[in-house]
């Protein structure tokens, strides 16, 4: 009995199609849906930026900087100011993400935001960072000094304004970024009546201004030579301009820090060792060493560096002991 002759290709191919058709696709993909309570939560503080809250430590820097730190009531006006600076930062940061959304997606990380990603929808976003955005002023006159709501209110303003327009001006985006920074320090100090000095001003200034413009002369040297920039603006600036400028800080923040421990330190022969004096030392080094991270363009997120490099950290332990110290005059 004669073989049967092979199917042809075409054969083959007409029945594969008539199998298709008769037998369902057995994983399609699921449809687009709507996030859940849950997803929805997560999705709004992972853009809230939890990893950004610790800049709001920075609160605490002038009551301890005047020794009036350990007290209930400086430590709970401290926890109040940090958590209203963390409801405005997150606000900034919900307005922020809805507002780049659709540039966010065509970004290679940045698509994966919660609002790019569709996680988190626009609308929801400028909803609840709208009410942020208003609760924390309120909740600040309400509970705090009116100097700490008039502020915020400040900052809010300023930040807003960053994410509009200002982040596109040369210079500017320096300037409110290192205030963003100053005025965190001077929060603490303005919710306990604290007199702000001159020095403690211009150090934390300059000391925010040096990291800063650290951060971004690092990613003008990583993104050199690559086609597109993170930040639009770092293709206006020069990687000597800000060199420059993030030395020109550094050497302002330490003569400043100087002049201060030197002036405020008081009588040197009161405690063990004069500790105020001493903490010179360890600020310079500190500066020095993140200077090293600065040059070599890896001084990303100041949180980052530190909690990366155990030197630069150890340096930090001791400064702050000497300064304990100093506080308590042993």
């Amino acid at each position: 009995m004669p073989e049967a002759a092979p199917l042809t290709s075409a054969a083959r191919t007409g029945d594969a199609a008539l199998h298709e058709q008769r037998t369902p696709l057995r994983n399609p993909a699921p449809p687009p849906r709507e996030p859940g309570p849950r997803a929805l939560a997560i999705g709004l503080v992972r853009t809230a930026r939890p990893k950004q809250w610790v800049k709001n430590i920075l609160v605490v820097a002038a009551p301890a900087a005047a020794g009036r730190l350990f007290s209930i009531h400086a430590l709970t006006q401290l926890a109040l100011v940090f958590s209203l600076f963390t409801a405005c930062a997150a606000a900034v940061y919900l307005i922020n993400d809805a507002r780049d959304a659709d540039a966010d997606r065509a970004h290679p990380t940045k698509r994966d935001r919660p609002v790019a990603a569709g996680q988190v929808p626009v609308p929801v976003a400028y909803a609840v960072g709208g009410t942020l955005a208003a609760l924390a002023p309120v909740a600040a006159a309400w509970l705090t000094a009116p100097a700490v709501a008039a502020l915020l209110a400040a900052y809010l303003s300023m930040q807003l304004a960053y994410c509009v327009s200002l982040k596109h001006v040369l210079v500017v985006d320096l300037a409110v970024v290192t205030t963003g920074f100053l005025m965190r320090a001077m929060a603490g100090g303005l919710a306990l009546g604290i007199p702000l000095s001159r020095w403690f001003l211009i150090t934390t200034g300059f000391g925010a201004l040096f990291m800063v413009s650290a951060k971004r002369y690092s990613e003008a040297v990583q993104m050199a030579g690559t086609a597109g920039a993170t930040r639009a603006l770092l293709t206006e600036y020069t990687t000597g301009y800000l060199r420059f400028v993030w030395q020109l800080a550094a050497g302002v923040a330490v003569l400043a820090y100087c002049l201060w421990a030197l002036e405020e330190g008081g009588d040197p022969h009161t405690g063990l060792l004069p500790w105020r004096q001493l903490s010179m030392v360890a600020f310079i080094l500190a500066i020095l060493r993140y200077a090293v991270f600065a040059d070599r363009g890896t001084a990303g997120e100041p949180e980052d560096v530190v909690l990366r490099d155990r030197a630069l950290a150890l340096i930090g332990v001791v400064w702050l002991a000497m300064y304990g110290l100093a506080v308590a005059n042993w």
